[in-house]
């Protein structure tokens, strides 16, 4: 359980969060995951095209990542996203959905770039989380 998480959706004269969490403080050691790709298991692009599965790809790669270092989903108070097109943005919060849930997100921050390591790419995600 994430009981060791306190989410702040709406600080005081903040204007509440809708699809993130404004603050999220917590106590415990800190797990800083890498920009993760939508590369599989053995290095092939996964969703050449498909944003959706690029996506489920990423998230896939960051519960791997966090299970490595002794955490989970329910963990994570910070995600940032790395987007070629802000249009791919439902496709991508849809992935987190379904990876995290939808009551508890992190805090978050989404940057349009102009290209990824592999202009084949559309999305690539970083996470930051606190396991107590």
């Amino acid at each position: 359980m994430d009981t060791h998480l306190t989410h702040v959706p709406a600080p005081d004269g903040v204007f509440p969060a809708t699809a993130y969490t404004h603050v999220v403080t917590g106590t415990g050691r800190l797990v800083a995951v890498s920009g993760q790709i939508a590369l599989g298991e053995a290095g092939e692009l996964v969703g050449e095209g498909d944003p959706a599965a690029q996506a489920r790809q990423v998230f896939e790669n960051l519960r791997r990542c966090l299970a490595s270092a002794g955490a989970g989903f329910g963990d994570v108070v910070k995600l940032t996203y790395f987007l070629t097109d802000m249009s791919h943005l439902p496709a991508v919060r849809e992935a987190r959905d379904a990876a995290l849930g939808s009551n508890r997100l992190p805090a978050s921050s989404a940057v349009q770039v102009a290209s990824l390591v592999d202009p084949r790419l559309v999305v690539e995600i970083e996470a930051l989380a606190v396991v107590p």
